[in-house]
């Protein structure tokens, strides 16, 4: 029997090679993203140009000729470099800002007792950033504690009235305060509610299916103001004799019913996507109806549609300021309100306060979109080629 010549058969696996040196470091990035062709070579070109144009005027406004402190308009109008500009000062008032953070943050909050929600923002941070964190254990104990045990500690801390503090009417709230308050409660109640009512209308019960549709139609089908005046004002007038309900609290009742119907939406949507043989592998498997959509259906829905619900959870967010039509002051609604301010009354201090609004909008927005995205790569167990 002839023998073959095997010296030609490699015996060991190859060692991984690197990429070649024009296919890494920043050369290849800016070769392959920025450069790469004709079109984005002039897209490059020109969106350099205009942030070379837009930014030294951001920085020389914000900072430079940028006026810190100050206890009145004056120094906003006098500038301390070369006298009065011809149209005015040229910078930013952010002695207006300091001289009101206070009351952004707080409202007219009394500031004896700022403490107490400052002690509240304490106790959500220490338990966000756990919440947050994969790999920090007891993940059930942590939520129990964040979306039903703080709130009620928050409630008896902000209102008072017992243990000894302060009793402080939820009219004095405002600001930021308001603005995270409504929005948290408003994701705590309007993803379950959401959940109840995708389920209910994609169910086959007719009686149930009905009263979800006509809900979730109803709801999505008018402005949020109108259910926020419907909330504040109509709604005492249906109302028993002697019987009401703070306004803070028709808010939020409000505010998160109107969530709940756009995210009964998105979830429905998720449900839609799972495909008929997971709810058939579930049914084989002798599931009953709350354990195959707690097990198997509903974990796989909310992960497709994380983009969807963390958008409405944004959308909530920013929407907070419309409280301000049933005279309630959030961030936005309080720097306004201090516009009137004859002190503080020009054009620059209210640039400076729409613009520090917007960034603190924008920072709370933007942190949940990039960990919403951390979220979708994370939990991303698609099949991989």
């Amino acid at each position: 029997m002839q023998e073959h010549d095997m010296s030609w058969v490699r015996t060991e696996m190859a060692l991984a090679q690197p990429a070649p040196a024009r296919e890494r470091g920043a050369y290849a990035w800016v070769r392959k993203n920025l450069i790469g062709s004709v079109g984005d070579t002039v897209l490059t070109v020109l969106g350099v140009a205009i942030v070379l144009w837009i930014v030294p005027q951001v920085i020389n406004w914000a900072f430079i000729n940028a006026v810190w402190t100050g206890p009145d308009r004056t120094v906003c109008t006098t500038a301390s470099q070369g006298g009065i500009q011809p149209d005015g000062w040229t910078g930013a008032c952010w002695a207006f800002v300091n001289a009101k953070f206070g009351q952004f943050m707080f409202g007219t909050y009394p500031i004896e007792e700022r403490w107490r929600p400052i002690l509240v923002a304490i106790l959500f941070v220490a338990l966000l950033v756990p919440m947050l964190i994969p790999r920090v254990p007891r993940k059930g104990l942590n939520a129990i504690l964040l979306f039903a045990a703080l709130p009620v500690v928050a409630f008896f801390l902000l209102v008072g009235g017992v243990f000894g503090l302060p009793h402080v009417e939820t009219p004095r709230w405002g600001g930021l305060l308001v603005t995270l308050s409504l929005s948290f409660v408003g994701i705590a109640a309007s993803l379950p509610l959401g959940v109840i009512l995708a389920l209910g209308r994609r169910s086959k019960m007719p009686i149930v299916k009905i009263l979800s549709v006509v809900f979730i139609e109803t709801v999505r089908g008018i402005p949020l103001i109108v259910v926020l005046f419907f909330a504040s004002v109509m709604l005492p007038l249906f109302l028993p004799e002697g019987v009401s309900f703070d306004k803070y609290l028709r808010a939020l009742i409000g505010v998160s019913l109107f969530a709940a119907a756009y995210m009964a939406e998105v979830i429905r949507g998720g449900l839609q996507a799972i495909p008929k043989g997971q709810y058939e592998g579930a049914d084989s498997l002798g599931l009953g109806y709350w354990q195959k959509m707690s097990l198997i259906v509903l974990p796989q829905a909310l992960k497709l549609v994380i983009p969807g619900i963390v958008n409405t959870f944004i959308g909530m967010f920013k929407d907070t300021s419309l409280v301000l039509i049933i005279s309630m002051f959030d961030l936005l609604g309080v720097v306004k309100q201090n516009f009137a301010d004859a002190n503080w009354a020009t054009p620059q201090t209210a640039k400076s306060g729409l613009i520090f609004a917007a960034f603190v909008f924008w920072l709370f927005c933007f942190g949940m979109s990039r960990y919403s995205m951390y979220t979708e790569r994370r939990l991303d167990t698609g099949y991989k080629r």
